[in-house]
């Protein structure tokens, strides 16, 4: 699949999407909010994709949307928002509900859609010089990006607010105590580190994984009871499926599991 702004490569079950306007910091314009809503998309549907790694070429993660751009929109600035983030929000809806787990690895900035895009993703892994900010209001703008649905249930109501509405701009080290970022790592090391997670995970039982993040992206709208209901459910069905039978006699063999994402 060739694609302008940004690169999808699907190897030994590693979806990699890779951001490429670097020469613009990565910002997203309406292009790369559409081929990013592609490349989710043809990740969703392979199923020898077991982990999706979203990166981004040059110095910066994502510096959020391309001002630029809607400056010269004109009169069609409205629509050509809509249209853009549109896009950004079913890429966004498919990284948060497709069967694999999602990390993000994330150097320089991370700001508006940047951020958003980030905190969208399962497992963020940081470099050490990285720095995170909402940004939107400080142009006059709303956050967007699903930001107001993830921020709030990761870090709670009185620090999404202070992140929107006083745009600090966060290290990798201050966003890790947030709770923001799973790992900080050195910077010479992010790429590294970040493909070795995903090598792991694709190695992991999907199925599990797909499961977990069904019942946590639920839990939200459930009561105790019903959420416990859901989680009875997945755990029956994960054990009698193949990856939870290879885990259950792995373990009283006292042997590593093969799992075949099942």
């Amino acid at each position: 699949m060739d694609f302008n702004t940004i690169t999808l490569k699907i190897k030994n079950g590693i979806g990699h999407i890779t951001l490429r306007r670097p020469d613009n910091a990565n910002a997203l314009n309406a292009t790369m909010a559409h081929e990013l809503l592609e490349a989710t998309i043809a990740c969703d549907v392979d199923s020898s994709v077991r982990v999706v790694l979203l990166d981004a070429e040059g110095k910066m993660f994502c510096a959020g949307g391309d001002l630029g751009g809607f400056a010269a929109a004109g009169d069609d600035l409205a629509g050509v928002i809509k249209r853009m983030v549109v896009d950004l929000h079913g890429a966004i809806s498919r990284l948060a509900r497709m069967q694999a787990p999602v990390i993000a690895s994330v150097q320089g900035a991370a700001a508006g859609a940047g951020f958003s895009l980030a905190m969208a993703c399962d497992l963020v892994i940081a470099a050490r010089t990285a720095k995170l900010t909402m940004a939107y209001t400080r142009a006059g703008l709303v956050p967007d990006g699903s930001s107001t649905f993830f921020l709030p249930r990761l870090i709670g109501r009185r620090r999404t607010l202070e992140l929107m509405l006083l745009n600090p701009s966060l290290t990798a080290e201050a966003a890790h105590e947030w709770g923001l970022v799973t790992r900080v790592v050195d910077d010479e090391s992010l790429a590294t580190e970040a493909l070795t997670l995903a090598r792991h995970i694709a190695q992991g039982p999907t199925g599990a994984y797909a499961a977990a993040k069904r019942l946590v992206l639920a839990s939200s709208n459930e009561t105790l009871e019903s959420q416990m209901e859901l989680e009875a459910a997945a755990i029956a069905a994960a054990a009698t499926g193949p990856d939870g039978r290879e885990g259950v006699m792995a373990f009283l063999d006292k042997r590593a599991p093969t799992f075949r994402g099942q």
